[in-house]
């Protein structure tokens, strides 16, 4: 249970609150100029401007936690902090390394990953430093340099994150420093000028240009080409005698010679279906896809893409989504579609359980890419189409040949219509902006509409090979979307939390309306769940839509859970919501077969029917309870 236009609930005394990954994602997006800025005032500044620059944003970009969850180690930000616990814990991140990055480098103990030069971002053949500023930022500048690394963040977080003193010693605790108290006495020798540090002499977004030493450069640009040279002759010498592995392109060279594996590598045994296959088939899925493209007789092509599903060089970027084998077909694959999509050649690959994708350059086999995603049992609007290239924040698909008519409409605005999607004689789309690939506030969620004799079917890109299917109404029997596009309004900005989860489909259910207290209005209680390809790893959405608003409000969530499913039909939950008298209420809402909801813990009441209305004090917390019209207990979904 969580509240709305409130301030988060409290977390209980006794544990540190978890940062969520996607927590600590959105806030390094929304402050990075900030957190760069406070990176590159803490390196020491005898790195040289281009190399703090790029050690700033290197250091910032590697902040976010592993796991899908980190504990924060500093209470909440003091105020000036506006980023909640999200952006406390990256900026102790970025703080931590930025001070290791300014320790001695030594060969034992083994040096941190921050003291070593970064491997990304970087720039060849130019020089890249802040703005310069006037002379009060130059003393400036050289009076933090005659600092020490933790004094130098002392005196960045009192000046730029506007932290008291107290709570400067709770962050630099927590960075390891050793002694903060030295570290602030030694930092205010330096008298406080924080309009400087906000000004451009110390902003690594804002950035100026110039060449490295050219001459240097084309000395070395020789040596280079010779050194190339002689590799590509060694190279030749290596493969030369028997057939070798070179016509394998980015594939890593075999073990061993086996018959069976090279007879599944064989282009000439690829398995195709007929271009009218669908038409006289009982069941419509990847199987009965003729093979579409340009290159499908491209057999150096089919070959490379073979070897390299079979054994991925070191260079192949390799994805999967989760619960998807990597390892090599069993058999001969069926060819999908092998052509040229804007700069790359494409292949798609069907084995009966997975779509594998491998992607080249035009120009080429270096930076190849291989796919993979998990789609047994796929039939109709399931196997309907299949992402053939993401670029530049568009996404193209191949249709099933079944489709008759593509466009996209954005699920925010319901009633705006579609656009018509252009698709070639190949079954290929024309790009169009992908949810999946955009950043910052949500403010549109395309989704993909395709007709065909089964009628609109909507989709929506999750980051997958394949579109996840959207649906509504009750789980048992839940309908298309796009013969209720108003009841996804407002919940589509939710669908991000269902990214690269290997989601098929995805169904929203409005399970309860609610009269709101004090006259204002009635509220929408609806239930997102995201079923995955591997039948395990749901997640389930319970959210609040308060009339005023216009979007939905995640109130609980839980993962793996049989709630608002087609095998266990019930959900309840709840959230602190203040009306517009200001008056503070507990809010609940279950399924339509809930008899009861009881609260108890911080506020007690119970309810007859399926929704419940409490008075209740800010920040207050409760436990949920419902009794079902068959007699058992439920609890509220957190």
């Amino acid at each position: 249970m969580q509240s709305q236009d409130v301030a988060p609930r409290p977390p209980a005394p006794s544990t540190e609150p978890a940062v969520d990954v996607e927590q600590a994602e959105a806030a390094l997006v929304e402050h990075y100029p900030r957190l760069v800025r406070l990176a590159y005032l803490v390196l020491p500044p005898a790195l040289g401007r281009t190399r703090r620059v790029l050690t700033a944003h290197a250091l910032t970009q590697r902040a976010l936690p592993r796991g899908r969850t980190s504990k924060s180690a500093i209470p909440a930000p003091a105020t000036g902090s506006d980023g909640g616990a999200g952006y406390g814990y990256v900026r102790l991140r970025v703080l931590r390394t930025a001070l290791e990055a300014g320790r001695p480098l030594r060969l034992r103990p083994w040096p941190k990953r921050a003291q070593l030069p970064p491997l990304l971002p970087q720039v060849w053949g130019l020089r890249l430093f802040p703005r310069s500023g006037g002379a009060d930022e130059l003393a400036l500048d050289q009076r933090l340099s005659a600092l020490s690394g933790p004094a130098r963040a002392a005196y960045v977080l009192r000046g730029l994150e506007k932290l008291s003193d107290a709570d400067v010693r709770k962050v630099l605790d927590a960075a390891g420093v050793e002694d903060p108290g030295t570290a602030l006495k030694e930092a205010g020798g330096v008298p406080p000028q924080d309009a400087l540090l906000g000004s451009p002499e110390f902003d690594p977004c804002s950035l100026q240009a110039r060449p490295t030493d050219l001459m240097r450069r084309r000395q070395h640009m020789k040596a280079a080409l010779a050194a190339t040279a002689a590799a590509v002759v060694c190279g030749a010498l290596f493969v030369m005698p028997g057939d070798g592995w070179g016509p394998d392109g980015a594939a890593a060279p075999p073990y061993a010679r086996n018959p069976a594996a090279e007879a599944a590598l064989d282009p000439g045994r690829l398995t195709t279906a007929s271009a009218s296959a669908w038409k006289t088939s009982a069941r419509t899925g990847f199987s009965v896809w003729p093979a579409r493209g340009t290159l499908t007789e491209d057999k150096a092509l089919l070959r490379r893409a073979l070897a390299v599903w079979a054994r991925p060089g070191k260079s192949v970027q390799v994805s999967a989504t989760p619960g998807t084998p990597a390892g090599a077909p069993p058999g001969p694959p069926q060819l999908l579609y092998a052509g040229v999509v804007d700069s790359a050649r494409v292949v798609l690959l069907y084995d009966g359980l997975r779509i594998a994708r491998y992607a080249e350059p035009k120009d080429g086999t270096g930076g190849a890419a291989l796919d993979f995603a998990r789609v047994d049992g796929a039939t109709g609007a399931e196997a309907s189409a299949v992402v053939l290239n993401r670029a530049d924040g568009n996404v193209r698909y191949l249709m099933a040949p079944w489709v008759t008519k593509a466009a996209v409409r954005d699920l925010l605005k319901p009633a705006g219509g579609t656009s018509a999607l252009p698709v070639s004689a190949d079954g290929v789309t024309g790009a169009f902006a992908s949810p999946a690939l955009q950043q910052g506030a949500c403010r549109s969620w395309n989704a993909l509409q395709l007709n065909g004799a089964s009628g609109p079917r909507l989709l929506t890109d999750l980051a997958e090979l394949t579109p996840a299917r959207l649906t509504t109404g009750r789980p048992s029997a839940p309908r298309d979307a796009s013969k209720a596009l108003g009841a996804w309004s407002p919940y589509a900005c939710s669908l991000a939390a269902a990214r690269s989860q290997g989601v098929r489909s995805v169904n929203a259910w409005q399970y309860a309306r609610q009269a709101l207290p004090d006259a204002t209005g009635t509220a929408s209680w609806v239930c997102t769940r995201a079923e995955t390809w591997r039948g395990g790893r749901t997640r389930v959405l319970a959210q609040f839509h308060a009339p005023a608003a216009r979007l939905g409000a995640v109130v609980a969530k839980a993962d793996d859970s049989s709630a608002c499913g087609a095998r266990d039909p019930h959900l309840l939950a709840g959230v602190l919501w203040k009306s517009g008298a200001g008056t503070w209420y507990l809010l609940a809402a279950g399924s339509g077969d809930t008899t009861s909801v009881t609260a108890t813990g911080g506020i007690r009441g119970t309810a007859q029917g399926n929704v419940l209305a409490l008075r209740a004090q800010r920040g207050a917390q409760a436990r949920l309870k419902g009794t079902l019209d068959d007699g058992r207990r439920i609890s509220g979904l957190k």
